[in-house]
Protein backbone atom coordinates (compact mmCIF):
# COMPACT_ATOMS: atom_id res chain seq x y z
CA UNK A 1 0.00 0.00 0.00
CA UNK A 2 2.83 2.43 0.76
CA UNK A 3 4.27 2.06 -2.75
CA UNK A 4 1.02 3.30 -4.31
CA UNK A 5 0.98 6.62 -2.39
CA UNK A 6 3.52 8.63 -4.53
CA UNK A 7 1.77 7.64 -7.74
CA UNK A 8 -1.59 8.68 -6.31
CA UNK A 9 -0.23 12.09 -5.30
CA UNK A 10 1.21 12.62 -8.78
CA UNK A 11 -2.08 11.70 -10.45
CA UNK A 12 -3.98 14.14 -8.24
CA UNK A 13 -1.43 16.96 -8.71
CA UNK A 14 -1.48 16.93 -12.51
CA UNK A 15 -5.22 17.69 -12.92
CA UNK A 16 -5.00 20.48 -10.29
CA UNK A 17 -2.20 22.21 -12.22
CA UNK A 18 -4.34 22.23 -15.33
CA UNK A 19 -6.92 24.45 -13.59
CA UNK A 20 -4.38 26.89 -12.12
CA UNK A 21 -4.30 30.41 -13.66
CA UNK A 22 -1.21 31.18 -15.67
CA UNK A 23 0.54 34.42 -14.63
CA UNK A 24 2.69 36.54 -16.92
CA UNK A 25 4.63 39.68 -16.05
CA UNK A 26 4.41 42.55 -18.55
CA UNK A 27 7.01 45.27 -18.93
CA UNK A 28 5.23 47.94 -20.96
CA UNK A 29 6.83 51.36 -21.19
CA UNK A 30 4.84 54.57 -20.95
CA UNK A 31 3.55 55.56 -24.36
CA UNK A 32 1.61 58.77 -23.69
CA UNK A 33 1.01 61.09 -20.72
CA UNK A 34 -1.74 63.68 -20.45
CA UNK A 35 -0.81 66.21 -17.77
CA UNK A 36 -3.57 68.05 -15.90
CA UNK A 37 -3.02 71.02 -13.54
CA UNK A 38 -2.46 68.75 -10.52
CA UNK A 39 -2.29 65.15 -11.79
CA UNK A 40 -1.54 63.13 -14.91
CA UNK A 41 -3.05 60.30 -16.92
CA UNK A 42 -0.54 57.65 -17.99
CA UNK A 43 -1.09 55.30 -20.91
CA UNK A 44 0.61 51.95 -21.59
CA UNK A 45 0.14 49.77 -24.65
CA UNK A 46 1.75 46.42 -25.45
CA UNK A 47 1.28 43.30 -27.56
CA UNK A 48 0.65 40.05 -25.70
CA UNK A 49 0.72 36.34 -26.47
CA UNK A 50 -2.38 34.77 -24.90
CA UNK A 51 -2.50 30.99 -24.39
CA UNK A 52 -5.75 29.08 -24.28
CA UNK A 53 -7.59 29.35 -20.99
CA UNK A 54 -7.36 31.94 -18.26
CA UNK A 55 -4.24 34.12 -17.90
CA UNK A 56 -3.31 36.93 -15.52
CA UNK A 57 -1.10 39.65 -17.04
CA UNK A 58 0.56 41.86 -14.43
CA UNK A 59 1.92 45.33 -15.21
CA UNK A 60 4.72 45.94 -12.69
CA UNK A 61 7.10 48.75 -11.68
CA UNK A 62 4.29 51.33 -11.88
CA UNK A 63 3.80 54.43 -9.77
CA UNK A 64 2.46 53.81 -6.24
CA UNK A 65 0.27 56.95 -6.55
CA UNK A 66 -2.35 55.40 -8.85
CA UNK A 67 -6.00 56.34 -8.35
CA UNK A 68 -7.73 52.91 -8.49
CA UNK A 69 -11.01 54.41 -9.71
CA UNK A 70 -9.31 55.89 -12.76
CA UNK A 71 -7.92 52.62 -14.18
CA UNK A 72 -9.12 51.75 -17.68
CA UNK A 73 -8.13 48.61 -19.59
CA UNK A 74 -8.91 47.96 -23.26
CA UNK A 75 -8.23 44.73 -25.09
CA UNK A 76 -7.79 44.27 -28.83
CA UNK A 77 -8.19 40.70 -30.05
CA UNK A 78 -10.36 37.59 -29.74
CA UNK A 79 -10.27 37.37 -25.92
CA UNK A 80 -12.31 38.48 -22.92
CA UNK A 81 -11.16 40.71 -20.02
CA UNK A 82 -12.45 39.09 -16.84
CA UNK A 83 -11.19 41.43 -14.11
CA UNK A 84 -8.76 44.22 -13.26
CA UNK A 85 -7.03 44.59 -9.88
CA UNK A 86 -4.58 47.19 -8.57
CA UNK A 87 -2.22 46.95 -5.62
CA UNK A 88 1.09 48.22 -4.29
CA UNK A 89 3.82 45.61 -3.89
CA UNK A 90 5.78 46.50 -0.76
CA UNK A 91 8.14 43.57 -1.28
CA UNK A 92 9.40 45.06 -4.56
CA UNK A 93 10.56 48.67 -4.33
CA UNK A 94 10.88 51.06 -7.21
CA UNK A 95 14.56 51.25 -6.35
CA UNK A 96 14.87 47.80 -7.96
CA UNK A 97 14.39 49.43 -11.35
CA UNK A 98 17.21 48.98 -13.88
CA UNK A 99 18.33 52.63 -13.73
CA UNK A 100 18.69 52.45 -9.95
CA UNK A 101 20.55 49.17 -10.19
CA UNK A 102 22.92 50.81 -12.67
CA UNK A 103 23.60 53.68 -10.27
CA UNK A 104 24.16 51.29 -7.37
CA UNK A 105 26.55 49.18 -9.46
CA UNK A 106 28.54 52.35 -10.17
CA UNK A 107 28.65 53.09 -6.46
CA UNK A 108 29.85 49.56 -5.69
CA UNK A 109 32.58 49.80 -8.35
CA UNK A 110 33.80 53.10 -6.88
CA UNK A 111 33.73 51.64 -3.37
CA UNK A 112 35.92 48.75 -4.56
CA UNK A 113 38.38 51.25 -6.01
CA UNK A 114 38.47 53.04 -2.66
CA UNK A 115 39.21 49.74 -0.91
CA UNK A 116 42.00 48.96 -3.41
CA UNK A 117 43.61 52.36 -2.88
CA UNK A 118 43.39 52.04 0.90
CA UNK A 119 45.02 48.58 0.70
CA UNK A 120 47.82 50.03 -1.42
CA UNK A 121 48.30 52.83 1.14
CA UNK A 122 48.61 50.23 3.89
CA UNK A 123 51.42 48.49 1.95
CA UNK A 124 53.16 51.83 1.42
CA UNK A 125 52.96 52.53 5.15
CA UNK A 126 54.59 49.14 5.84
CA UNK A 127 57.36 50.03 3.40
CA UNK A 128 57.79 53.40 5.08
CA UNK A 129 58.00 51.72 8.48
CA UNK A 130 60.59 49.28 7.12
CA UNK A 131 62.76 52.12 5.78
CA UNK A 132 62.56 54.04 9.04
CA UNK A 133 63.50 50.94 11.03
CA UNK A 134 66.53 50.22 8.81
CA UNK A 135 67.61 53.84 8.98
CA UNK A 136 68.21 53.42 12.70
CA UNK A 137 70.42 50.39 12.00
CA UNK A 138 72.37 52.25 9.32
CA UNK A 139 73.03 55.18 11.64
CA UNK A 140 74.70 52.84 14.16
CA UNK A 141 76.89 51.27 11.45
CA UNK A 142 80.22 53.16 11.28
CA UNK A 143 82.19 51.01 8.82
CA UNK A 144 80.68 52.63 5.73
CA UNK A 145 82.90 54.50 3.36
CA UNK A 146 81.87 57.93 2.13
CA UNK A 147 80.67 56.57 -1.23
CA UNK A 148 78.74 53.77 0.42
CA UNK A 149 77.09 56.23 2.84
CA UNK A 150 76.10 58.46 -0.05
CA UNK A 151 74.59 55.54 -1.95
CA UNK A 152 72.64 54.39 1.08
CA UNK A 153 71.41 57.92 1.75
CA UNK A 154 70.27 58.39 -1.87
CA UNK A 155 68.46 55.06 -1.76
CA UNK A 156 66.67 55.96 1.46
CA UNK A 157 65.72 59.43 0.20
CA UNK A 158 64.41 58.20 -3.14
CA UNK A 159 62.46 55.40 -1.53
CA UNK A 160 60.84 57.70 1.04
CA UNK A 161 60.05 60.23 -1.68
CA UNK A 162 58.39 57.53 -3.77
CA UNK A 163 56.37 56.26 -0.80
CA UNK A 164 55.20 59.75 0.21
CA UNK A 165 54.28 60.76 -3.37
CA UNK A 166 52.39 57.53 -4.02
CA UNK A 167 50.47 57.85 -0.73
CA UNK A 168 49.51 61.44 -1.54
CA UNK A 169 48.25 60.50 -5.03
CA UNK A 170 46.21 57.61 -3.66
CA UNK A 171 44.62 59.81 -0.97
CA UNK A 172 43.62 62.27 -3.68
CA UNK A 173 42.10 59.44 -5.71
CA UNK A 174 40.15 58.28 -2.68
CA UNK A 175 38.72 61.79 -2.17
CA UNK A 176 37.71 61.94 -5.83
CA UNK A 177 36.02 58.52 -5.64
CA UNK A 178 34.18 59.52 -2.47
CA UNK A 179 32.87 62.69 -4.16
CA UNK A 180 31.56 60.60 -7.06
CA UNK A 181 29.92 58.19 -4.60
CA UNK A 182 28.25 61.08 -2.76
CA UNK A 183 26.95 62.53 -6.05
CA UNK A 184 25.46 59.19 -7.13
CA UNK A 185 23.85 58.68 -3.72
CA UNK A 186 22.40 62.19 -3.92
CA UNK A 187 21.03 61.35 -7.36
CA UNK A 188 19.15 58.38 -5.92
CA UNK A 189 17.97 60.48 -2.98
CA UNK A 190 16.68 63.26 -5.25
CA UNK A 191 14.95 60.78 -7.52
CA UNK A 192 13.21 58.62 -4.95
CA UNK A 193 13.47 60.49 -1.66
CA UNK A 194 14.70 59.13 1.62
CA UNK A 195 12.01 56.47 1.85
CA UNK A 196 11.75 53.60 -0.55
CA UNK A 197 8.54 53.59 -2.55
CA UNK A 198 6.53 50.43 -3.19
CA UNK A 199 5.96 49.24 -6.72
CA UNK A 200 2.50 49.76 -8.18
CA UNK A 201 0.94 46.80 -9.99
CA UNK A 202 -2.13 46.29 -12.18
CA UNK A 203 -3.26 42.70 -12.78
CA UNK A 204 -5.50 42.03 -15.80
CA UNK A 205 -7.22 38.64 -15.97
CA UNK A 206 -8.16 37.53 -19.50
CA UNK A 207 -9.64 34.40 -21.06
CA UNK A 208 -9.18 33.00 -24.57
CA UNK A 209 -10.52 29.86 -26.22
CA UNK A 210 -7.32 29.31 -28.22
CA UNK A 211 -3.78 30.72 -28.32
CA UNK A 212 -3.87 34.16 -29.98
CA UNK A 213 -1.90 37.41 -30.26
CA UNK A 214 -3.62 40.47 -28.86
CA UNK A 215 -3.00 43.92 -27.48
CA UNK A 216 -3.64 45.49 -24.05
CA UNK A 217 -3.98 49.22 -23.43
CA UNK A 218 -3.96 50.41 -19.81
CA UNK A 219 -4.47 53.96 -18.59
CA UNK A 220 -4.69 55.43 -15.09
CA UNK A 221 -4.39 58.72 -13.24
CA UNK A 222 -1.57 59.44 -10.79
CA UNK A 223 -1.02 62.29 -8.36
CA UNK A 224 2.29 64.09 -7.63
CA UNK A 225 2.36 65.53 -11.13
CA UNK A 226 0.93 68.56 -12.89
CA UNK A 227 1.58 71.72 -14.87
CA UNK A 228 0.93 75.45 -14.69
CA UNK A 229 1.18 78.13 -17.39
CA UNK A 230 3.52 81.09 -17.71
CA UNK A 231 3.97 83.63 -20.46
CA UNK A 232 6.55 85.74 -22.19
CA UNK A 233 4.91 88.90 -23.53
CA UNK A 234 7.09 90.74 -26.02
CA UNK A 235 6.46 94.05 -27.74
CA UNK A 236 9.05 95.38 -30.19
CA UNK A 237 7.35 98.77 -30.43
CA UNK A 238 3.83 100.15 -30.17
CA UNK A 239 3.32 99.93 -33.95
CA UNK A 240 3.66 96.14 -34.00
CA UNK A 241 1.52 93.30 -32.62
CA UNK A 242 1.96 91.66 -29.22
CA UNK A 243 4.03 88.46 -29.34
CA UNK A 244 2.72 86.00 -26.78
CA UNK A 245 4.80 82.95 -25.83
CA UNK A 246 2.66 80.40 -23.99
CA UNK A 247 4.70 78.00 -21.81
CA UNK A 248 3.85 74.92 -19.81
CA UNK A 249 5.80 74.33 -16.59
CA UNK A 250 5.52 70.60 -15.95
CA UNK A 251 6.72 68.60 -12.96
CA UNK A 252 6.35 65.04 -11.76
CA UNK A 253 7.39 63.10 -8.68
CA UNK A 254 5.45 59.90 -9.27
CA UNK A 255 8.35 57.55 -8.53
CA UNK A 256 8.70 56.47 -12.18
CA UNK A 257 10.65 58.29 -14.89
CA UNK A 258 8.84 59.28 -18.06
CA UNK A 259 11.30 58.38 -20.82
CA UNK A 260 10.71 59.47 -24.41
CA UNK A 261 6.96 59.83 -23.94
CA UNK A 262 4.47 61.87 -25.92
CA UNK A 263 3.10 64.65 -23.71
CA UNK A 264 -0.22 66.46 -23.78
CA UNK A 265 -1.18 69.41 -21.58
CA UNK A 266 -4.86 69.76 -20.75
CA UNK A 267 -6.75 72.47 -18.87
CA UNK A 268 -9.41 69.95 -17.82
CA UNK A 269 -10.21 69.34 -14.15
CA UNK A 270 -11.39 65.70 -14.08
CA UNK A 271 -11.41 65.62 -10.30
CA UNK A 272 -14.22 68.21 -10.15
CA UNK A 273 -17.66 66.62 -9.97
CA UNK A 274 -19.51 66.84 -13.26
CA UNK A 275 -22.99 66.74 -11.74
CA UNK A 276 -25.16 69.86 -11.88
CA UNK A 277 -25.74 71.27 -8.37
CA UNK A 278 -29.27 70.87 -7.05
CA UNK A 279 -31.07 73.58 -5.11
CA UNK A 280 -32.90 72.05 -2.15
CA UNK A 281 -35.90 73.83 -0.53
CA UNK A 282 -34.85 76.75 1.69
CA UNK A 283 -37.01 76.79 4.79
CA UNK A 284 -37.03 79.80 7.10
CA UNK A 285 -38.68 80.40 10.46
CA UNK A 286 -38.51 82.77 13.39
CA UNK A 287 -35.29 82.61 15.30
CA UNK A 288 -35.80 81.70 18.95
CA UNK A 289 -32.45 81.61 20.73
CA UNK A 290 -32.29 78.99 23.45
CA UNK A 291 -31.18 80.26 26.87
CA UNK A 292 -27.78 78.96 27.91
CA UNK A 293 -27.86 77.47 31.39
CA UNK A 294 -25.27 78.86 33.76
CA UNK A 295 -23.57 76.39 36.05
CA UNK A 296 -21.64 77.46 39.07
CA UNK A 297 -17.95 76.69 39.02
CA UNK A 298 -18.00 75.65 35.37
CA UNK A 299 -16.61 77.78 32.57
CA UNK A 300 -17.75 76.79 29.09
CA UNK A 301 -15.86 77.69 25.96
CA UNK A 302 -15.38 76.74 22.37
CA UNK A 303 -12.02 75.58 21.11
CA UNK A 304 -10.97 76.89 17.79
CA UNK A 305 -9.13 74.72 15.34
CA UNK A 306 -6.31 76.43 13.55
CA UNK A 307 -6.21 75.77 9.86
CA UNK A 308 -2.81 75.06 8.37
CA UNK A 309 -1.44 77.59 5.93
CA UNK A 310 -0.18 76.56 2.56
CA UNK A 311 3.12 78.03 1.42
CA UNK A 312 3.33 79.36 -2.12
CA UNK A 313 6.28 78.57 -4.52
CA UNK A 314 7.84 81.53 -6.24
CA UNK A 315 8.99 80.85 -9.73
CA UNK A 316 11.61 82.86 -11.34
CA UNK A 317 11.40 83.46 -15.04
CA UNK A 318 14.60 83.57 -17.02
CA UNK A 319 15.43 86.60 -19.16
CA UNK A 320 16.38 85.59 -22.68
CA UNK A 321 18.43 87.70 -25.04
CA UNK A 322 17.17 88.41 -28.53
CA UNK A 323 19.92 88.29 -31.11
CA UNK A 324 20.09 89.52 -34.64
CA UNK A 325 19.48 86.06 -36.09
CA UNK A 326 16.03 84.53 -36.41
CA UNK A 327 14.64 83.17 -33.16
CA UNK A 328 14.50 79.40 -32.80
CA UNK A 329 11.05 77.92 -33.32
CA UNK A 330 9.43 75.81 -30.58
CA UNK A 331 8.69 72.11 -30.88
CA UNK A 332 5.59 71.39 -33.02
CA UNK A 333 2.38 71.32 -30.98
CA UNK A 334 -1.11 70.27 -32.04
CA UNK A 335 -3.91 72.17 -30.34
CA UNK A 336 -7.20 70.36 -29.82
CA UNK A 337 -10.29 72.26 -28.69
CA UNK A 338 -13.19 70.27 -27.26
CA UNK A 339 -16.58 71.32 -25.97
CA UNK A 340 -15.28 72.08 -22.48
CA UNK A 341 -11.48 71.59 -22.58
CA UNK A 342 -8.39 72.48 -24.57
CA UNK A 343 -5.30 70.29 -24.90
CA UNK A 344 -1.88 70.82 -26.42
CA UNK A 345 -0.29 67.67 -27.89
CA UNK A 346 3.48 67.70 -28.35
CA UNK A 347 4.72 65.91 -31.45
CA UNK A 348 8.23 65.44 -30.05
CA UNK A 349 8.89 62.90 -27.27
CA UNK A 350 10.16 64.25 -23.94
CA UNK A 351 11.87 62.73 -20.92
CA UNK A 352 10.93 63.83 -17.39
CA UNK A 353 12.66 62.38 -14.37
CA UNK A 354 10.76 61.71 -11.16
CA UNK A 355 12.51 64.44 -9.18
CA UNK A 356 9.85 67.13 -8.79
CA UNK A 357 11.92 69.64 -10.80
CA UNK A 358 10.06 71.98 -13.12
CA UNK A 359 10.71 71.70 -16.84
CA UNK A 360 9.44 74.50 -19.07
CA UNK A 361 8.11 73.66 -22.53
CA UNK A 362 6.79 76.20 -25.01
CA UNK A 363 3.40 75.06 -26.30
CA UNK A 364 2.08 78.03 -28.25
CA UNK A 365 3.41 81.15 -29.93
CA UNK A 366 1.10 83.80 -31.33
CA UNK A 367 1.21 87.33 -32.68
CA UNK A 368 -1.89 89.33 -31.85
CA UNK A 369 -2.85 92.86 -32.95
CA UNK A 370 -3.30 95.14 -29.98
CA UNK A 371 -4.45 98.67 -29.25
CA UNK A 372 -1.64 100.22 -27.23
CA UNK A 373 -2.51 102.78 -24.63
CA UNK A 374 -0.56 104.50 -21.88
CA UNK A 375 -1.92 105.12 -18.40
CA UNK A 376 -0.41 107.37 -15.74
CA UNK A 377 -1.43 108.34 -12.21
CA UNK A 378 0.85 111.30 -11.45
CA UNK A 379 -0.50 111.72 -7.92
CA UNK A 380 1.00 108.33 -7.00
CA UNK A 381 3.79 107.76 -9.55
CA UNK A 382 5.67 109.83 -12.17
CA UNK A 383 5.69 106.82 -14.54
CA UNK A 384 3.58 106.07 -17.59
CA UNK A 385 2.51 102.43 -17.95
CA UNK A 386 1.94 100.80 -21.31
CA UNK A 387 -1.10 98.57 -21.76
CA UNK A 388 -2.11 96.45 -24.71
CA UNK A 389 -5.76 95.75 -25.36
CA UNK A 390 -6.44 92.49 -27.21
CA UNK A 391 -9.93 91.88 -28.58
CA UNK A 392 -9.68 88.24 -29.80
CA UNK A 393 -8.02 86.88 -26.67
CA UNK A 394 -10.64 84.14 -26.16
CA UNK A 395 -9.28 82.28 -29.22
CA UNK A 396 -5.88 81.88 -27.55
CA UNK A 397 -7.19 79.34 -24.97
CA UNK A 398 -5.18 81.03 -22.23
CA UNK A 399 -5.05 80.22 -18.52
CA UNK A 400 -4.24 82.77 -15.86
CA UNK A 401 -0.55 82.79 -14.98
CA UNK A 402 2.60 84.79 -14.36
CA UNK A 403 3.89 86.82 -17.30
CA UNK A 404 7.39 88.10 -18.00
CA UNK A 405 7.36 91.39 -19.90
CA UNK A 406 9.78 92.48 -22.62
CA UNK A 407 9.50 95.86 -24.32
CA UNK A 408 11.85 96.92 -27.12
CA UNK A 409 14.00 93.81 -26.50
CA UNK A 410 14.45 94.74 -22.83
CA UNK A 411 13.15 92.98 -19.74
CA UNK A 412 10.82 95.44 -18.01
CA UNK A 413 9.31 93.36 -15.21
CA UNK A 414 6.68 90.81 -14.34
CA UNK A 415 2.92 90.86 -14.33
CA UNK A 416 -0.03 88.50 -14.04
CA UNK A 417 -2.15 87.54 -17.01
CA UNK A 418 -5.69 87.56 -15.67
CA UNK A 419 -8.07 85.80 -18.06
CA UNK A 420 -10.98 85.67 -15.60
CA UNK A 421 -12.64 88.64 -17.25
CA UNK A 422 -16.18 89.03 -18.50
CA UNK A 423 -15.22 91.57 -21.16
CA UNK A 424 -14.38 91.16 -24.84
CA UNK A 425 -11.07 92.99 -24.39
CA UNK A 426 -8.11 91.57 -22.49
CA UNK A 427 -5.84 94.26 -21.05
CA UNK A 428 -2.17 93.35 -20.75
CA UNK A 429 0.06 95.41 -18.48
CA UNK A 430 3.39 95.85 -20.29
CA UNK A 431 5.29 97.82 -17.66
CA UNK A 432 6.54 101.40 -17.42
CA UNK A 433 7.98 103.37 -20.34
CA UNK A 434 10.74 105.80 -19.40
CA UNK A 435 10.36 107.64 -22.71
CA UNK A 436 7.26 109.38 -21.38
CA UNK A 437 7.83 111.99 -18.68
CA UNK A 438 5.10 112.89 -16.17
CA UNK A 439 5.25 115.53 -13.47
CA UNK A 440 2.66 116.82 -10.97
CA UNK A 441 3.46 119.98 -9.00
CA UNK A 442 1.46 122.31 -6.80
CA UNK A 443 0.65 125.77 -8.15
CA UNK A 444 1.46 127.73 -5.03
CA UNK A 445 0.17 131.05 -6.39
CA UNK A 446 -3.25 129.48 -6.82
CA UNK A 447 -3.28 127.48 -3.58
CA UNK A 448 -4.74 129.35 -0.61
CA UNK A 449 -6.69 129.15 2.65
CA UNK A 450 -9.37 131.75 3.42
CA UNK A 451 -11.71 132.28 6.37
CA UNK A 452 -14.98 134.05 5.73
CA UNK A 453 -17.44 134.24 8.58
CA UNK A 454 -17.85 130.79 10.17
CA UNK A 455 -16.44 128.89 7.21
CA UNK A 456 -12.95 128.06 5.99
CA UNK A 457 -12.23 127.65 2.30
CA UNK A 458 -9.15 125.82 1.06
CA UNK A 459 -8.18 125.95 -2.59
CA UNK A 460 -5.67 123.53 -4.16
CA UNK A 461 -4.29 123.77 -7.67
CA UNK A 462 -1.91 121.42 -9.46
CA UNK A 463 -0.10 121.53 -12.79
CA UNK A 464 0.30 118.16 -14.54
CA UNK A 465 2.89 118.05 -17.32
CA UNK A 466 3.17 115.16 -19.78
CA UNK A 467 5.89 114.93 -22.44
CA UNK A 468 6.18 112.34 -25.19
CA UNK A 469 9.87 111.75 -25.96
CA UNK A 470 9.14 108.87 -28.30
CA UNK A 471 9.49 109.00 -32.07
CA UNK A 472 5.90 107.87 -32.51
CA UNK A 473 2.51 109.22 -31.54
CA UNK A 474 0.87 107.83 -28.42
CA UNK A 475 -2.47 107.65 -26.64
CA UNK A 476 -2.33 108.25 -22.93
CA UNK A 477 -4.89 108.47 -20.13
CA UNK A 478 -4.03 110.68 -17.15
CA UNK A 479 -5.86 109.79 -13.93
CA UNK A 480 -6.26 112.00 -10.89
CA UNK A 481 -8.93 112.76 -8.32
CA UNK A 482 -10.64 115.30 -6.09
CA UNK A 483 -11.99 114.53 -2.61
CA UNK A 484 -15.58 113.42 -2.03
CA UNK A 485 -17.62 114.86 0.80
CA UNK A 486 -19.22 112.36 3.16
CA UNK A 487 -20.67 115.12 5.40
CA UNK A 488 -23.29 117.73 4.53
CA UNK A 489 -21.15 120.37 6.23
CA UNK A 490 -18.29 119.88 3.78
CA UNK A 491 -18.62 121.20 0.24
CA UNK A 492 -16.28 120.24 -2.60
CA UNK A 493 -16.22 122.18 -5.86
CA UNK A 494 -14.20 121.43 -9.00
CA UNK A 495 -12.91 124.81 -10.11
CA UNK A 496 -10.81 123.88 -13.17
CA UNK A 497 -10.26 120.48 -14.82
CA UNK A 498 -8.77 121.40 -18.25
CA UNK A 499 -11.41 119.36 -20.01
CA UNK A 500 -11.06 116.30 -17.79
CA UNK A 501 -13.98 113.96 -17.20
CA UNK A 502 -15.19 113.91 -13.59
CA UNK A 503 -17.01 111.00 -11.98
CA UNK A 504 -19.00 112.70 -9.23
CA UNK A 505 -19.64 109.39 -7.47
CA UNK A 506 -15.96 108.47 -7.06
CA UNK A 507 -14.18 111.81 -7.56
CA UNK A 508 -12.02 110.26 -10.30
CA UNK A 509 -10.85 112.48 -13.14
CA UNK A 510 -9.33 111.26 -16.38
CA UNK A 511 -7.92 112.95 -19.43
CA UNK A 512 -7.65 111.02 -22.71
CA UNK A 513 -4.82 112.56 -24.72
CA UNK A 514 -3.39 111.90 -28.17
CA UNK A 515 0.17 113.19 -28.32
CA UNK A 516 2.55 113.60 -31.21
CA UNK A 517 6.31 112.85 -30.98
CA UNK A 518 8.20 115.36 -28.80
CA UNK A 519 4.94 117.02 -27.75
CA UNK A 520 4.34 118.44 -24.26
CA UNK A 521 0.88 118.89 -22.74
CA UNK A 522 -0.08 120.67 -19.52
CA UNK A 523 -3.22 120.06 -17.49
CA UNK A 524 -4.56 122.13 -14.60
CA UNK A 525 -6.46 120.58 -11.71
CA UNK A 526 -8.02 123.01 -9.23
CA UNK A 527 -10.60 122.24 -6.57
CA UNK A 528 -12.02 124.03 -3.52
CA UNK A 529 -13.16 122.61 -0.17
CA UNK A 530 -15.43 124.61 2.17
CA UNK A 531 -16.16 123.54 5.77
CA UNK A 532 -16.77 125.08 9.25
CA UNK A 533 -13.69 126.86 10.56
CA UNK A 534 -13.95 125.15 13.97
CA UNK A 535 -13.57 121.76 12.30
CA UNK A 536 -10.49 120.02 10.97
CA UNK A 537 -10.36 118.40 7.54
CA UNK A 538 -7.18 116.68 6.35
CA UNK A 539 -6.66 117.39 2.65
CA UNK A 540 -2.96 116.55 2.24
Amino acid sequence: MKSLLPALVFIIAVPMSLFADMEKEIKAGIKHVTVYPDRAQINHETNIEIPAGKTIFTFKSLSPYIDPQSIQVKGYGDFIILSVNQQNNYLQNLEDLPEVKSIRSQIEALQQKVEDEKAAISILKEKEAFLVANRAILVKETSFSLDQLKSVTDFYTNSMDQVTTSTLKKNRLIKDYEKQIAALQQQISDKFGKQQLPSGEIAVSVSAEKPITGKLAVSYVVTNAGWYPSYDIRVDDITKPVNLFYKANVFQNTGVSWKDVMLSFSNATPWVAGNIPVLNPWFIDYFNPQPVPKLRGVVSGVKRTEMPQMAEMDKKAEVSEVGAVAEAAPAPVEKKTGETTVSFDLTTPYTLESDGKVQTIEIQRSSTPADYHYVTVPKLSPLAYLTGNITDWARQSLIGGEATLYFENTFVGKSYLNVNQLTDTLTLSLGADNSILVKREKRRDFTSTKILGSNKTETYSFLITVRNNKQTSIKITVNDQIPISSNSGIEVDDVELSGGKLNKQTGAINWDLSMKPQETRQLILTYMVKYPKDKTVILE
